[in-house]
């Protein structure tokens, strides 16, 4: 629509979840560099979540028919201590995104394969797997360390 203006990201890390009225629209990467994303005119509230750094929370104002630029760089905290035991997730969605405890940790395609996997302390989870379309699965896992679960 013309009345639409279009939101890019400049964000490090890129992985980091990119959310826009508290809609989950994919990793910041994404927008970068070709793709921009339509988003009505006026204020907004943007949210960029990674679980490896401090959430950014802005207030974005979108003028129709042009382009905004966010640009970010996120405050990574300090890492977690093992043990750890590994999740797996697979979803037909790549993009769908991940939520273990109701906190974003990011989207399918980073956790999906043998080489990929979310570490998390031994323990047990509500893990959360939410399509951009479609139903969002739930399960509830038991971490075990040096051991992988996978959620489908």
């Amino acid at each position: 629509a013309a009345d639409t203006g279009r939101l890019k990201t400049e964000v490090d890390p890129g992985r980091a979840g990119f959310f826009i009225d508290g809609k989950y629209v994919g990793p910041a990467a994404n927008f970068k560099i070709a793709r921009t994303y339509e988003v009505a005119p006026g204020e907004h509230e943007v949210r960029l979540v990674d679980p490896r750094y401090q959430e950014i929370v802005k207030k974005v104002t979108i003028t129709g028919g042009k382009k905004t630029v966010l640009k970010e760089t996120m405050t990574a905290l300090p890492p977690a201590k093992p043990p750890f035991g590994k999740l797996r997730v697979e979803n037909a969605d790549h993009f769908a995104a991940v939520y273990v405890n109701d906190r974003f940790m990011g989207h399918v395609d980073e956790f999906s394969n043998f080489a990929q996997a979310l570490l998390l302390n031994p323990g047990t989870y509500e893990v959360k797997v939410v399509p951009l379309n479609g139903s969002p699965v739930t399960k509830s896992v038991t971490i075990e360390a040096d051991k992988t679960v996978i959620v489908k």
